[in-house]
C-alpha cells in the first residue's frame, strides 16, 4: 500500500479526495439556504470539485428555481453571477465523467441560462449527448423538446435507422421522447411500437402506464398491441398486493380504449385502500369516474360496484384528512392533487384539515399553502390572514422567489388581509433590491397580479415598462411554448391597461392597441344560453334591439356583453341602424383612441354595462368576486359606466325562474323599477 502511494501519488490524492471528501462538501451544499451560499462554496472549493459536486450544485440551484411556481422559473440571478461561469467551466472539463442523469440534468440547466457567455458549455454539451445517443438512446429526452424543427427530424431520422437494435428501456425512453415532441411520423411511430410490442412481457407496471399514456397521446392505433397491453395490465393486477402499484395498473387500464373491472379486481382494489395515501385514493377516483363516464357515454350504464367504489373512496380519503396530524405530511399528499373529484369531494374537508393545522404555517411551507388556494380558488379568510401574518413575522427567512406565490391568492382571490397595506409593502420591498436581476415573467405576473389589488408599487413599474426590460423579455418569449408566451403578453397588455387608467400620474404610454386588435380579430364572438336570454329580454325592457348594444369593446379593449344608454330621464337612447348583433365580432364604437373624454354622451346621460358572470368569476366556495372581475367593474367605472353586474346564481335561481321574473330583475337592475 505505501508503495503504491509513492508510485501514484496523483491517483492516490484523487481517490482519497473522492471516497472521503465528496460527500462532506455535498452535506455543505445540501445546507445551503439561496444561490449565494452556493456560489460562496464553489468559489472556495473550485480546485478540488469532482463532477458529482458539480452535479449536486447544479441541482441545488435548479431546486432554489422551484421554490418559485412552475412557469416561472427564474435564471437571470443565477446565470449573471460570477460563480456560475466557473461552475460552467468545471462542468465543461469534467463533462466526459458525468453519468447520462448528471449531462441531462447539465444540459437543462445551462439550456434554460443560456446567452452568449454560455453558450459555449451548451453547444459542448449537446455535442457530449449526441456522441452518446447511439449507446444512449434516453438522452433523446433531453434533446428532443429543445431541438428544432430541422433537428427534431434529424433525431427521428437516426433513432429510424438504430431501431433494429433498440433493446427494451431504449425503446421506451424514445417513445417517452416521441410523446414529448408530439411526434407524428407515423412510420417512426409504428416502428418504435412493434418494438415495444415484443418487449412488453419485460416491462414492470410503471413502464406499462407510461406506454399506454404515449400510444394513448399519439393516437396510435394497433389492436393487437392494446389487446395484450390490457391482457398484461389485468394479469399484474389480479397478483400485486402494493398500492401504488396497483393505482398505477387501474389508472393505465382506465386510460385504454373500452375501459372495464372485473368482481376480482374491484375487490382488490377495495382491500388496500386503508393502506393508500391521498395521491393513489386521488388516483383510483379520476379511473372510477373515467369508467363511470364511459359506461353512461357508450353503455348507457352504471354498475352499482363502480358507485360503491366512489363511495368508499370518499369514506377512505376523508379518514386520512381527519386523522392527520403534520402539516407537511399532509402537503406532500395534497400538492399533486387535482381534478374534479377532489374538488367536489375533499375540498372542504382539505381545508378544515388545514384550520386545523394552521399553526404550523411557517416560512418554509407559507408559499406551497398559498398556492394551493390558488389552485383550488377557494376563499379561506383564516388561511389567508395566517400567511399574511407568516410574511409579517418571517420576511427575512422567506426566498425572494417565494413572495409572486404568496402574493397570488390575494390577487385571484380579492382578498386584503388585516394591515394589508404593511403586508403588500413589504412583499414589494422584499423584493426591491432584486428587480434589476429577476426573472421578466415573474415580474410581469407580480406587477399584474399587486394591479388587481389596487396596488401599484411605482419602482416595479418603472423596471418593467422600459426599453431594455422589455426587449429581454421578448427575447425570452421566444423560448417559451406558444400557450405560455401569450399568457404573458396577455398579463402585460393587462397591466399596462391597469396603469393607464389607475396611475395616469405615472404617466406610463398605452401601447398595446396592435397586439389588442390582432387577438379580438381572432374572436369567434360565440355565446352562451343565458347571454342569449338576456339579450332577447333587454331589447323588450329597453323597447327594442336598437336600445341595445351586444359584445363592445370600449378604450383599452374591454369587452362587455351588453350596453345601452339612458338620457338623463332614463329614457333608454337608441343606436341607429348599424347596431352589431349578439354573437357578431366586437367593436369599438367609441373613439378609436383611448381619450376617455372623447366618448359624446347627450348631456345628464349615462353609459351603462351589463355583464353575465358565470361561476369561473366567483370564489368556488362562496359568492365572492374574484380579482379580475372586481377590476374589470373599476375600469369600466373610470371610463365612465355604470356597471350591471349579474351573477350567474341569482339569474339561475328560483326567484327568478320566470320570464316576468327575470324582466322585472332587469328594469330594477337599469332603471331602479320593479314591475311595469
Amino acid at each position: 500500500m505505501l508503495r503504491l502511494r509513492a508510485v501514484c501519488p496523483f491517483s492516490w490524492r484523487a481517490f482519497q479526495f473522492r471516497s472521503c471528501s465528496c460527500k462532506p462538501l455535498i452535506t455543505e451544499m445540501i445546507k445551503c439556504t439561496d444561490e449565494g451560499q452556493i456560489f460562496d462554496l464553489i468559489q472556495k472549493s473550485k480546485a478540488v470539485l469532482s463532477e458529482k459536486q458539480v452535479e449536486c450544485a447544479f441541482n441545488i440551484l435548479w431546486q432554489f428555481q422551484k421554490q418559485k411556481t412552475s412557469f416561472l422559473k427564474n435564471v437571470e440571478c443565477v446565470r449573471d453571477h460570477p460563480q456560475f461561469i466557473t461552475l460552467h467551466n468545471l462542468a465543461t472539463s469534467q463533462m466526459e465523467f458525468m453519468n447520462d442523469d448528471t449531462l441531462v440534468n447539465v444540459l437543462y440547466l445551462t439550456q434554460q441560462c443560456a446567452t452568449e457567455t454560455h453558450d459555449l458549455l451548451v453547444e459542448a454539451l449537446v455535442t457530449e449527448a449526441w456522441r452518446r445517443l447511439e449507446s444512449f438512446v434516453k438522452l433523446f429526452v433531453a434533446l428532443g423538446p429543445m431541438a428544432g424543427p430541422e433537428e427534431k427530424e434529424q433525431l427521428k431520422s437516426t433513432i429510424l435507422l438504430m431501431s433494429e437494435e433498440l433493446t427494451s428501456q431504449q425503446a421506451l425512453a424514445v417513445m417517452g421522447a416521441m410523446e414529448e415532441m408530439e411526434s407524428r411520423n407515423s412510420h417512426l411511430n409504428k416502428k418504435i411500437a412493434s418494438i415495444l410490442h415484443k418487449h412488453l412481457d419485460n416491462y414492470k407496471p410503471i413502464e406499462l402506464l407510461k406506454i399506454t399514456r404515449a400510444l394513448v397521446f399519439l393516437h396510435f392505433q394497433n389492436k393487437e398491441l392494446f389487446v395484450k397491453l390490457r391482457e398484461l395490465l389485468h394479469s399484474y393486477l389480479k397478483i400485486s398486493v402494493i398500492p401504488s402499484e396497483i393505482s398505477i395498473l387501474v389508472y393505465a387500464l382506465s386510460i385504454l380504449p373500452s375501459p372495464y373491472l372485473d368482481e376480482v379486481e374491484i375487490s382488490r382494489i377495495e382491500a388496500v385502500l386503508p393502506q393508500c395515501d391521498l395521491t393513489d385514493l386521488n388516483s383510483f377516483a379520476t379511473s372510477v369516474l373515467r369508467w363511470i363516464h364511459y359506461d353512461r357515454t357508450y353503455l348507457d350504464n352504471t354498475t352499482g360496484k363502480q358507485l360503491k367504489l366512489l363511495q368508499k373512496l370518499d369514506h377512505y380519503c376523508l379518514q386520512r384528512l381527519q386523522k392527520c396530524t403534520n402539516l407537511n405530511l399532509l402537503w406532500e399528499e395534497l400538492k399533486s392533487l387535482k381534478g374534479d373529484w377532489f374538488a367536489e369531494s375533499l375540498l372542504e374537508e382539505t381545508v378544515a384539515t388545514l384550520h386545523r393545522l394552521m399553526d404550523e404555517i411557517n416560512y418554509k411551507n407559507v408559499a406551497e399553502i398559498a398556492s394551493f388556494l390558488s389552485r383550488t380558488n377557494y376563499l379561506s379568510t383564516l388561511l389567508l390572514d395566517r400567511i399574511a401574518s407568516v410574511v409579517l413575522q418571517q420576511t427575512e427567512k422567506i426566498h425572494p422567489f417565494a413572495i409572486l406565490p404568496i402574493i397570488l391568492p390575494f390577487s385571484i382571490l380579492n382578498y386584503d388581509p388585516p394591515q394589508s397595506d404593511e403586508f403588500f409593502g413589504i412583499c414589494v420591498q422584499h423584493l426591491n433590491s432584486y428587480l434589476s436581476v429577476l426573472d421578466p415573467l415573474m415580474l410581469v405576473f407580480l406587477g399584474f397580479s399587486l394591479a388587481t389589488l389596487e396596488y401599484f408599487p411605482e419602482d416595479l413599474l418603472q423596471a418593467i415598462f422600459n426599453i431594455k426590460f422589455l426587449a429581454k423579455m421578448d427575447s425570452q418569449l421566444e423560448l417559451l411554448c406558444s400557450s405560455l408566451s401569450m399568457r404573458v403578453q396577455l398579463r402585460l397588455m393587462e397591466l399596462n391597461r391597469a396603469v393607464c387608467l389607475e396611475c395616469p400620474e405615472y404617466q406610463i404610454p398605452w401601447f398595446h392597441d396592435r397586439f389588442c386588435q390582432q387577438q379580438y380579430n381572432k374572436d369567434t364572438g360565440s355565446v352562451n344560453g343565458a347571454q342569449q336570454q338576456i339579450y332577447k329580454m333587454l331589447a323588450e325592457v329597453l323597447g327594442g334591439v336598437n336600445y341595445v348594444k351586444a359584445s363592445v369593446l370600449t378604450p383599452y379593449y374591454h369587452k362587455i356583453d351588453f350596453e345601452c344608454i339612458l338620457d338623463k330621464r332614463k329614457k333608454p337612447l337608441p343606436y341607429g341602424s348599424n347596431n352589431i348583433a349578439l354573437g357578431k365580432l366586437p367593436e369599438m364604437h367609441w373613439e378609436s383612441n383611448t381619450q376617455i373624454t372623447g366618448s359624446t354622451l347627450p348631456p345628464g346621460a349615462e353609459r351603462i354595462a351589463l355583464e353575465f358572470l358565470d361561476s369561473r368569476a366567483f370564489c368556488r366556495n362562496i359568492p365572492h368576486l374574484k380579482g379580475k372581475s372586481a377590476m374589470k367593474k373599476r375600469h369600466l367605472e373610470i371610463l365612465g359606466y355604470r356597471v350591471i353586474q349579474i351573477p350567474h346564481f341569482e339569474w339561475n335561481s328560483m326567484a327568478l325562474s320566470t320570464k316576468e321574473a327575470r324582466m322585472d330583475y332587469l328594469r330594477e337592475c337599469i332603471f331602479g323599477e320593479g314591475k311595469s
